[in-house]
């Protein structure tokens, strides 16, 4: 695909240093300004977060009761047929449960291609032993003896972008889904796509409802309880921007594709950090220029488990690389901010995300003040804590909100044991889990800004499909 010149750089370039300056003007003004001024990082971050929180509520309670609406009328279905690309490196372990649970939702025509990665773990016995899988290296795709409709694409490592693509070169199936070897569907999981897709032409791309998992011991289940709500807020915050004609994000963990569309976009970007979220740029892009009308939804009948980190080494590698993707992906799309070309996502999404890129900044910087107004014992001190607790009061009731607007989604009561853990993890958060998550995306920025980016695959993408305009 030629590259697509950038063509509206200065809208994105002049909204960023505006906020960094904002941000080099806050640090100043806290030697300068009297009163809660002199906390203007930390107001500037809190007022930011508070408007997003309160525009995603709006967004989101209107597209779920669409979508119930949808739900007790649902629309003709075309016929579609599901290939289920699962990328595998060394997942013996994971691999089992993911197969077991996707394999009985088959339909006559549909297909999973597990594709070995290169594994030296066993993954090659397991397959053969307990999935039928004749053994043989690298080549032409082998189909199980005992499974209908699992085939097994072997190859030399290359990472996951490009052996989802080499897997699409083989796959037969009208939409692709994309399923990571750690995430277990739920039953209904598959049918719940299959009916968006044969529901919908216009659509383009969906995702399922996403639940981090992150193995035993007590550290594990810490970072459990507050991810649980994390991904709870994220899911929401898709629905918003699915209202918005403005979805950005899709999860590779478990996502579908139309497959012309993934065709048309040459597939996945074998030079990104994050494949996902930079093909849906890519989506919107190609929409924009080509005039088309192409819908991305979240489906909250299609749910599924997936590995989340249990560890804080873990945790800070896994934001480090996903906030290092996002940077990398919002600066190799500037020229779409402030682009009416590409409809809302031109127009409001990706300054937001802009806005995102130093957000944690203002974050980390407004808690080191806050210490340093502690320490000093500045009189700023009371006004200021009175302003975190009206912040954290309003996280809380907007927490406990969006856990009953989220089961309504999902069509399930609330637990009862989930609201008190709810409320606790909406008051912690602020003092523990979110500067966790600011220090990962403080690592992405290092990262990209020294090039330490070591997690990127070592062999080169394929030829064909996953070479983009967004590549190197």
């Amino acid at each position: 695909m030629p590259q697509n010149p950038p063509t509206r750089r200065l809208p994105g370039a002049t909204l960023f240093f505006a906020i960094l300056i904002l941000w080099i003007a806050s640090i100043a003004g806290s030697w300068v300004w009297r009163g809660v001024l002199s906390w203007s990082s930390g107001l500037l971050y809190a007022g930011y977060d508070t408007w997003l929180i309160f525009y995603v509520a709006v967004m989101a309670r209107r597209a779920i009761a669409a979508a119930r609406a949808q739900r007790r009328a649902p629309a003709p279905a075309t016929p579609v047929t599901l290939s289920v690309l699962v990328a595998a490196r060394n997942e013996a372990a994971a691999l089992p449960a993911t197969l077991d649970a996707v394999l009985p939702q088959l339909q006559p025509g549909d297909e999973v291609l597990v594709v070995d990665d290169g594994s030296s773990d066993g993954t090659s016995a397991l397959l053969a032993e307990a999935y039928g899988i004749p053994a043989g290296g690298s080549g032409p795709c082998a189909a199980s003896f005992t499974r209908r409709g699992l085939r097994v694409l072997r190859k030399p490592n290359s990472g996951k972008a490009d052996s989802l693509n080499q897997a699409l070169r083989v796959a037969r199936g009208s939409v692709v889904v994309t399923l990571d070897a750690d995430t277990v569907l739920e039953s209904g999981a598959l049918a719940a796509l299959r009916a968006a897709f044969g529901g919908d032409p216009s659509l383009a791309a969906v995702c399922g409802i996403l639940r981090p998992n992150c193995g035993p011991g007590l550290v594990a289940r810490g970072f459990q309880w507050f991810q649980r709500f994390e991904y709870l807020r994220a899911f929401l915050s898709r629905a918003a921007w699915m209202r918005a004609d403005a979805l950005l994000l899709v999860s590779g963990a478990f996502a579908g594709y139309r497959r012309e569309v993934l065709e048309q976009l040459r597939g996945f970007d074998a030079t990104s950090l994050v494949e996902d979220y930079e093909l849906m740029h890519r989506l919107h892009r190609y929409a924009g220029d080509h005039g088309l009308t192409w819908r991305v939804r979240v489906v909250a009948d299609a749910i599924a488990d997936t590995h989340a980190p249990g560890t804080l080494a873990g945790f800070l590698r896994q934001r480090r690389r996903w906030f290092a993707g996002f940077l990398q992906t919002q600066y190799r799309n500037r020229d779409m901010t402030g682009n009416p070309r590409y409809g809302r996502v031109g127009r409001f999404m990706l300054p937001l995300k802009l806005v995102d890129t130093l957000q944690p900044v203002y974050g980390i910087t407004a808690f080191a003040l806050l210490v340093s107004f502690l320490v000093r014992g500045s009189p700023v001190l009371r006004p200021v804590l009175i302003l975190i607790l009206t912040k954290v009061i309003i996280d809380l009731c907007y927490q406990l909100w969006a856990l009953r607007l989220y089961q309504r989604w999902l069509g399930r009561p609330v637990p009862a044991g989930l609201w008190p853990m709810a409320a606790l993890a909406a008051l912690i958060e602020p003092f523990s889990f979110q500067l966790m998550r600011h220090t990962g995306a403080l690592l992405g920025w290092f990262a990209i800004l020294t090039r330490r980016m070591d997690w990127a695959p070592q062999r080169p993408a394929s030829s064909g499909v996953g070479r983009t305009a967004a590549g190197a």
